[in-house]
């Protein structure tokens, strides 16, 4: 058979069992072809065949993370300006500054997750007072992880937010003496006083939506990504939220793979959400660039337990059991794979109890069920996911607050936090991510640093040797391993016939390069379903046009997403 592309002169590592490195690859149909030495693939050029050089740089299967929140954040990315990656302080407000003169009225300055104050060289966070002598007339909303919000006076303003307004439920607006809100925002103890705060804001136009959408998948593109397992989210209802994502399928636009999670809305009325959406849809239906995945990562919203590390640990109701019960009894019934957020062992005790119980009654077997997170979850809750053929998706939110966690529970504790050294070994399906935007950055070579380092994005030691992963561990948890939390294995994950043709050309050696530098890592050349997405240096001519940044006044359009490191390369080299 003829292929379309064939990639040569390559360090193609394929996480195949029978070939796991080779020098080239043939594509047809958006599926591998053959993969081995050149003179073999080479049997396969016909006329129309394009060949590529890869100049003996290293090839990886596309990444796959197996927690973002890619829908939600592409209605929003044009809006936001990030500070992923910023080295200082000074930078985020200069930054902060320059983007509050362009925006004009009534649209915010929203800077909403994906850093943390250690990333910095103060170490600090910004102050109020810093935040509004910045940006003294646009609103500002800036979100810490999950634990507060640092608003300036116009926001407080553009809010209403006033002496007369009353607390919210799980959540304090902080006062000076007189009573009047300062500008912070705290999570007491449930992130949702922030969400509901940014919900207020203005909202892109439908087109710039999908401007702001297809800008945010080439960002994940441009390092490496080509697949992703969307949990849902906040403020995110189906359908109504999905219409943009589904049109740019519906285009033939997108350029990553989905499978998408349904997020309940209503506390309290999580049972009516999934009743209505099993009557709707199902897992599986759509193909392989856009599938809806299944339920969570939100089951019911007693059962939330956010991992504000800043704050003692939350007790879940003590009647969560009464609203869970009933919704997972639904989707078992149902076959819908559910996945739902675990922070704390304490919470997963009490959440396996709910499913070892239906388990006896509707099996679980063959279900792709599974934890998200589980920082703390002890080696007995381990054996009791295995025992009910469940995963555990891990992120790396301990990349961007393991101080935090270290400062409130100690650094022993923090050393197994959490125990994926521990889950592998006992035979769980284990995939990873980084739970953006929110959070963490979407960056998935920051995530595979902590994998490898056991380091915080500033550098803290968390992990000793006997919870760190070795590199080509690292990479099958966020290629093969996210694979399996979309029941996916026999067709994402590796580089070999008959699979989808995903892959990534590295900047740098993954294999080769030192530890610090991985987080440095971007893709220099991404294909998806056979077709180049993203192209960048030596391949920037077989890279497919990109809009412009929609609305003018985009924040992408000054200073694009994760900062950029292509200094620190020529430096380091």
């Amino acid at each position: 058979m003829d292929a379309e592309t064939i990639f040569i002169n390559g360090r193609i590592t394929t996480l195949g069992r029978e070939h796991p490195e080779v020098t080239a690859v043939a594509i047809k149909d958006g599926r591998f072809l053959a993969v081995g030495p050149e003179a073999e693939i080479m049997n396969h050029k016909g006329e129309g065949t394009r060949v590529i050089d890869l100049h003996g740089r290293r090839v990886i299967p596309g990444l796959n993370d197996s927690h973002i929140h890619v829908i939600r954040e592409g209605l929003n990315y044009n809006m936001e300006l990030r500070w992923d990656g910023v080295p200082s302080l000074a930078d985020a407000l200069r930054m902060l500054r320059e983007q509050a003169r362009r925006t004009p009225v009534p649209q915010w300055v929203r800077v909403i997750g994906g850093w943390s104050e250690f990333q910095f060289a103060e170490k600090r966070m910004p102050t109020l007072d810093e935040i509004n002598a910045a940006a003294p007339d646009t609103p500002v909303f800036v979100l810490h992880l999950y634990d507060r919000a640092f608003l300036n006076r116009a926001a407080l303003r553009a809010l209403g937010y006033t002496r007369d307004t009353p607390e919210f439920a799980g959540g304090e607006i902080q006062r000076d003496r007189r009573g009047n809100p300062t500008g912070l925002l705290i999570a007491r103890p449930n992130a949702t006083i922030l969400y509901a705060s940014l919900a207020k804001g203005p909202k892109l136009s439908y087109d710039d939506r999908l401007n702001s959408t297809r800008l945010f998948m080439r960002e994940l593109n441009r390092l490496g990504i080509t697949r992703v397992i969307d949990a849902g989210g906040g403020f995110q209802n189906y359908p109504e939220d999905y219409g943009v994502i589904e049109e740019l399928a519906r285009r033939k636009e997108l350029t990553l793979r989905f499978a998408y999670n349904l997020f309940t809305q209503r506390p309290g009325e999580e049972l009516d959400d999934f009743v209505r959406w099993v009557g709707m849809t199902a897992p599986g239906r759509g193909d392989d660039l856009f599938r809806m995945n299944g339920a969570g990562e939100m089951l019911v919203f007693s059962g939330a337990d956010f991992e504000d590390f800043l704050a003692p640990r939350p007790e879940l109701p003590p009647d969560m059991e009464k609203g869970l019960e009933p919704v997972v009894r639904l989707l078992a019934e149902n076959r819908w794979p559910f996945r739902l957020h675990a922070t704390y062992d304490e919470s997963i005790t009490r959440f396996l109890d709910v499913f070892e119980r239906i388990d006896r009654e509707v099996p679980f077997r063959g279900l792709h069920w599974f934890f998200d997170h589980a920082e703390t979850i002890s080696a007995r809750n381990i054996e009791r996911v295995k025992a009910l053929g469940g995963g555990i998706a891990v992120q790396d939110r301990m990349a961007f607050q393991g101080e935090h966690f270290i400062n409130r529970y100690g650094a022993e504790a923090a050393r197994h936090t959490p125990p994926i050294v521990r889950m592998l070994a006992a035979g769980v399906p284990v995939g990873a991510g980084t739970d953006a935007t929110r959070v963490s950055s979407y960056n998935p070579w920051v995530s595979l640093f902590w994998l490898v380092t056991g380091k915080t994005v500033g550098d803290a030691r968390l992990y000793h040797v006997e919870n760190r992963l070795d590199r080509l561990t690292a990479l099958r948890l966020y290629t093969l391993g996210s694979a399996w939390f979309s029941g996916e294995e026999d067709k994402k994950g590796s580089i070999e016939p008959g699979k989808l043709a995903d892959l990534s050309v590295l900047s740098q050696d993954y294999f080769a390069v030192p530890e610090d530098l991985i987080r440095h890592i971007e893709s220099v050349l991404t294909v998806v379903d056979g077709k180049v997405v993203h192209g960048s240096g030596e391949f920037a001519a077989l890279a497919p046009s990109e809009p412009a940044p929609s609305p003018d006044w985009s924040p992408v359009k000054h200073y694009g997403g994760y900062y950029s490191t292509g200094r620190i390369y020529e430096r380091a080299a």
